[in-house]
């Protein structure tokens, strides 16, 4: 199992990188104030009149970074500093978030995908750990059983790393739209939009991290697995 930490102790350090320089860069572009005066609610309404969309609603929730776009109640929801400020980091986001609205209002294929699966997600998450473990336990004790629970703990974590994989394009997809609409209104100076970029692609990185750091632990499983069967 020493693969695994390694494995594990990389990702760590890559994502911590990522998310303290996520958060670097939007605590930055937080003070980049938008001439045009529009605070983040205001964007993504303007958006959605822009696109045609009149039945999903913008509200505020708690916590910093907690913005996201709800698909089942439609609505977008910005964390309170993103709703009330006016800069570049907010107008970033709440476009972003916009844009999955968008998504959803034209049927983005990987964006239904991805609502297909979240409730075989959410077992899968819950149980593949707890199943790979106990499979690797039972192997020592009983092989062919605990081979057939490890495989099914390492299905069951491809369905997460499926996930992950699915939700790049999806979150890739949102920063290309809320972009293009940001430069395509004049909603923003260059620099604002520059800004509004930057802050956008290192939120994106911390998806492609997640991403990559759990193919490459559904690797080391299936890899396990296969050396272990040929022993």
């Amino acid at each position: 199992m020493m693969g695994y930490y390694v494995i594990a102790g990389i990702i760590f350090l890559i994502s911590s990188y990522v998310s303290n320089k996520l958060k670097s860069k939007f605590k930055h572009y937080s003070g980049l104030y938008l001439q045009n005066g529009m605070t983040g609610v205001e964007i993504a309404e303007k958006m959605l009149r822009d696109h045609g969309i009149t039945d999903v609603q913008v509200i505020s929730t708690r916590g910093q970074l907690t913005d996201h776009y709800n698909p089942r109640d439609k609505t977008v929801n910005l964390s309170e500093v993103v709703y009330h400020q006016r800069n570049a980091a907010a107008a970033a986001v709440a476009a972003h978030e916009v844009g999955h609205a968008v998504q959803h209002a034209q049927a983005y294929g990987w964006l239904t995908m991805r609502s297909q699966i979240v409730p075989v997600v959410g077992i899968a998450s819950k149980f593949a750990n707890m199943v790979i473990m106990a499979g690797l336990i039972l192997t020592a004790t009983a092989s062919t059983f605990g081979n057939i629970v490890f495989l099914i703990g390492i299905l069951l974590f491809a369905v997460t790393t499926a996930f992950s994989m699915i939700t790049l394009p999806v979150e890739y997809d949102a920063s290309n739209r809320a972009l293009a609409w940001l430069e395509n209104t004049n909603m923003l100076t260059a620099q604002e939009h520059a800004g509004a970029k930057d802050a956008l692609k290192w939120a994106a990185r911390t998806y492609l991290v997640a991403a990559l750091g759990s193919l490459a632990t559904l690797m080391y499983f299936i890899f396990l697995f296969l050396g272990r069967n040929r022993d």
